[in-house]
């Protein structure tokens, strides 16, 4: 097996699913059980403003926590947050995701955001995917995604709205050229 670990899963156009029709997935991690992964381009009803006042931080007052949206990171535990951040050490539970990427999911990171002890770049996501052991490469087997490499300028540059398109660009192909049926050539 492969490891899909720092990579992207593009939704096809065939992939109906509420959860991931349309959408761009970082893999967080892959291994022999199973995989763990963010959507990174659909946002929810709610900006991280909200999300930390629902939380009983109390931020500076910061328009970036006003705009920023909170994203759908994905099904599976969706009162759960994870915050995808350029490199900062000095947050509990943070990870090493690749170089330039860190993953934290403790509280410390949320109270840092609006200061000037928050990460450079940073997303916030509820929730997560997750595939069961052999699941995710079933998937792939169905043509339900196409995977890339992952970056950090498609993370934290590309306009949300743009990043579906974007990253099927990075295949060299145009969007509008695949199809939404399921098959074998």
């Amino acid at each position: 097996m492969e490891s899909l670990q720092h990579h992207f899963l593009i939704a096809m156009p065939a992939l109906k699913d509420p959860f991931f029709a349309g959408s761009v997935t970082y893999i967080c991690e892959h291994n022999e059980e199973g995989a763990m992964g963010l959507v990174i381009n659909i946002p929810i009803d709610m900006k991280v403003l909200e999300l930390l006042d629902q939380l009983e931080l109390e931020p500076e007052d910061n328009p970036e926590l006003k705009e920023k949206p909170v994203l759908q990171g994905g099904p599976v535990a969706a009162d759960r947050g994870f915050v995808l951040h350029s490199p900062l050490d000095g947050f509990n539970s943070s990870q090493q995701l690749a170089e330039d990427l860190m993953i934290t999911t403790s509280r410390d990171v949320l109270e840092a955001l609006g200061t000037e002890q928050q990460p450079e770049k940073y997303l916030v996501a509820l929730g997560y995917a997750g595939w069961t052991p052999g699941q995710l490469e079933q998937e792939l087997v169905e043509n339900s995604w196409l995977t890339i490499p992952a970056d950090t300028d498609l993370i934290f540059n590309t306009p949300l709205a743009q990043r579906w398109h974007e990253a099927i660009g990075r295949l060299g192909i145009d969007s509008r050229q695949l199809s939404s049926q399921v098959g074998h050539a």
